[in-house]
């Protein structure tokens, strides 16, 4: 995220004033190493992703503007090996990984516990048991520092979703997303929307909608 994006955006740029890029005198920055690994940073790109229009290269026959009105922000991350992702609309905040009680007499097994978020307890749910990952689960003892987790579902809904890597956020026309691999199978099928290329990855997209319904039958 440049400076000058950020100023236009009305969003502090922490991070080119005491964070990497500055003088270095943030105090969190010993915990995240690297500002974009900050919850902070996480939802300043959100917000100005969400206030500003893609850009793209301007042609004359008007393909480009029609493209470009039709993209949409999607947050990138992995879930053991899978890189999935979530339209940003449907998402509050990408936070640091943090402690999960578990809950008793668990009726669902993706339901892991609750979780602190700003002062409330928030129910947290694996996405690997959601989307059936967990048989390329690799051993928990190398689970990444750069795991994160996700605020989904806005207000008087929100969800925690643990995700073991957030790689950033990538503007992608979500209408023109191509078909699932005949391979892929089960629930990671029933809840996505197709795959969309984002760098040299390919990302399988997860529709918010059947998602959040998922999730709300996984606490019923």
């Amino acid at each position: 995220m440049s400076e000058s994006i950020a100023t236009l955006s009305g969003v502090d740029d922490c991070w080119n004033r005491i964070g990497i890029r500055g003088d270095k005198s943030c105090v969190q920055l010993p915990g995240h190493v690297h500002c974009r690994n900050c919850p902070v940073y996480a939802a300043a790109a959100k917000r100005i992703l969400d206030r500003l229009p893609p850009q793209t290269e301007a042609r004359d026959d008007g393909v480009a503007a029609h493209q470009a009105a039709n993209l949409s922000s999607l947050l990138v991350f992995r879930v053991h090996r899978e890189w999935l992702g979530l339209p940003t609309r449907g998402l509050d905040e990408v936070a640091g990984a943090r402690g999960i009680m578990a809950l008793p007499h668990r009726r669902d097994p993706a339901v892991l516990g609750v979780t602190n978020v700003r002062g409330t307890l928030t129910v947290c749910v694996s996405l690997s048991r959601l989307l059936g990952l967990d048989a390329a689960a690799p051993d928990l003892r190398e689970r990444p520092a750069a795991a994160r987790m996700l605020i989904f579902g806005g207000a008087g809904r929100a969800v925690v979703l643990p995700v073991d890597e957030v790689e950033g956020m990538h503007a992608v026309d979500l209408d023109a997303l191509e078909p699932l691999p005949a391979t892929v199978e089960g629930a990671s099928l029933k809840y996505s929307r197709g795959v969309a290329r984002c760098g040299d990855r390919s990302v399988g997209v997860l529709d918010e909608t059947l998602l959040m319904q998922a999730l709300e039958r996984s606490l019923a």
